[in-house]
């Protein structure tokens, strides 16, 4: 009572910007960590505080020793499990993008699945092989981190090169973040599913893999049969057409993507090939 009896406007201006700006920092942290793995760490840290909370109230007094001997060390433990999250962001803010506001464009969209279906033809009629992961909401910086940083334009002759043959970068995959090529030569997790048709080699293994992990769509270029296939959710399309390809990077990727859409398996709304 007495706090609000000697508030003053200039107190009461000064508290609502202070809200207002802590609010806004909370907000894009979420937005930042939103989609990948971290979120799930966060709900882990949610369960221990209830359960805190809960030996706490009811005066429990061994869990409530465990509960607060965990907390002692949990600051320390927070900065090592979330290490990739925080380097994220402060690289971020060093290049001033964490409170920046991503916008997909439908033109320049249009010209980047231009360029990569040009690239995935050419390869395809060569028979080279190639791996192309589009990273969506869930991060991909521990697997871009392991390959050969580039940032460069999205363009059909550099995917080109990147996957000609004897060539520094061609053994790895290409992983693609918003409008650049991220990095190139990147390895990936493995799918380890025991029903992935004996058929399919590393580059659908890797891609599938990928894809169960997070929710990175992948399109893979066969070297022994310049097939095109496409991977989403842990799942492979098989000999994809060019029509069905291009509809799901827009339906995936494109301005008018929409996130219930993303979570409809596209292999039930569409028989672009065979499911592998």
């Amino acid at each position: 009572m007495n706090y609000f009896a000697n508030l003053t406007w200039q107190d009461t201006i000064k508290d609502i910007i202070d809200i207002l700006i802590v609010t806004y920092i909370i907000y894009h942290l979420i937005l930042l960590v939103r989609g990948t793995r971290a979120v799930q760490l966060l709900k882990g840290i949610l369960f221990l505080v209830v359960i805190w909370a809960v030996s706490t109230w009811f005066d429990l007094y061994t869990l409530k020793w465990l509960m607060n001997q965990m907390f002692t060390f949990g600051v320390l433990a927070i900065f090592i499990i979330f290490q990739p999250e925080l380097r994220r962001a402060l690289e971020q803010l060093g290049r001033g993008k964490l409170f920046g506001r991503s916008t997909v464009d439908e033109e320049a969209f249009g010209k980047e699945v231009n360029e990569i279906i040009k690239a995935i033809n050419y390869l395809s009629r060569r028979k080279i092989g190639a791996l192309i992961v589009f990273e969506r909401d869930t991060g991909l910086n521990e697997y871009t981190e392991s390959g050969i940083p580039m940032q460069s334009m999205i363009s059909s002759q550099l995917l080109i090169n990147i996957f000609i043959p004897n060539t520094p970068l061609h053994d790895g995959a290409v992983i693609i973040q918003g409008h650049r090529i991220a990095a190139a030569a990147c390895y990936l997790p493995l799918s380890e599913n025991p029903f992935i048709s004996k058929e399919l080699g590393t580059r659908h293994r890797a891609a599938i893999g990928i894809s169960e992990v997070g929710d990175a769509i992948s399109i893979i270029v066969s070297e022994e049969t310049g097939q095109i296939s496409l991977a989403v959710d842990g799942q492979v399309v098989r000999d994809i057409n060019e029509e069905s390809l291009i509809s799901k990077l827009y339906e995936e990727l494109g301005p008018n993507s929409s996130p219930v859409e993303k979570r409809t398996p596209f292999w039930k709304k569409k028989e672009g090939g065979k499911n592998g």
